[in-house]
């Protein structure tokens, strides 16, 4: 059965998020809150779940590249693993992705909303369907884990910018200029997920908005955060940063993915993060 934006059926989206959480063994944890935000996508997305016996495809167009769709959650109960189940999903989310105009699908995540950048190498079965339908590896990512359990305390620097003139401070009531902020300086995607991070810290100086940090868009992941260039070498962007991280320690975490990197050298100095998560990303042009 299948569901198309808000069409789709209460029954549907438990079930999807009981099947993820059989078959993601390594995010079990927060497979539930996946299947949820997908379901909760930005204006200007459609998309589908699929769900037949044991199996479940969550799949999304966007209007920011209507060409392109993208297969955000396939997920394969272990029960029936093995019986061609994940093929006909795909399939069958591939016909819904023409039906709505996609040329080429993808195994890749649809920012702002979405579960990964790709697939984790460690779903090997996963690649091995893809690449079996003719999809194409074409690009990688990864994620840094930083262990939550090492020094985050930031008090010294939070007293080192106030010298400066910077004042450090949660969202709150700032929530939506520190939206408008990142709308600004970067692009749509970050705004949105700014705007439903669980935390968002930032820092200003005489009223200007230097940069900012948030986590828990994607349940549990540190991400995004931005400095802008009037904001270089004050040191900013790590006092954002740890104090993010300490709200996820707060909130029960033990480690914290540090999703989609770009910097690697600057997350490993902040707080002795490692990368680790590997994602690979295919793509299959829609006959």
């Amino acid at each position: 059965m299948s569901d198309a934006g808000d069409a789709v059926s209460s029954d549907l989206l438990l079930g999807a998020a009981e099947v993820a959480q059989a078959a993601l063994v390594y995010d079990a944890g927060e497979a539930a809150a996946l299947v949820r935000r997908l379901a909760e996508p930005p204006p200007g997305r459609r998309w589908t779940a699929i769900g037949d016996d044991g199996g479940v495809v969550m799949a999304s167009v966007s209007t920011r590249d209507p060409a392109v769709g993208h297969l955000d959650l396939l997920a394969v109960h272990p029960r029936v693993q093995g019986r061609g189940r994940g093929r006909e999903l795909v399939r069958a989310a591939e016909e819904w992705l023409r039906i709505e105009g996609a040329t080429q699908a993808r195994f890749t995540g649809n920012p702002p909303c979405y579960a990964w950048p790709g697939i984790d190498v460690r779903y090997t079965a996963a690649a091995c369907l893809a690449e079996s339908l003719g999809y194409e590896r074409y690009d990688v990512a990864w994620n840094m884990t930083a262990d939550l359990s090492v020094d985050l305390s930031v008090d010294s620097e939070v007293a080192r910018l106030a010298r400066a003139g910077v004042a450090v401070h949660a969202a709150g009531e700032s929530r939506e200029r520190v939206v408008e902020f990142v709308r600004e300086q970067w692009n749509d995607s970050w705004a949105w997920e700014a705007a439903h991070a669980a935390g968002l810290h930032y820092a200003e100086r005489e009223g200007e908005i230097l940069g900012f940090a948030a986590w828990g868009a994607r349940p549990t992941w540190f991400g995004p955060m931005g400095t802008a260039p009037t904001a270089t070498g004050l040191g900013v962007g790590r006092v954002l940063l740890r104090r993010c991280l300490a709200e996820q320690r707060a909130a029960g975490q033990s480690d914290a993915q540090i999703g989609w990197v770009g910097p690697l050298r600057f997350y490993s100095r902040a707080v002795g993060a490692r990368a680790e998560r590997v994602f690979w990303l295919y793509r299959r042009d829609l006959a």
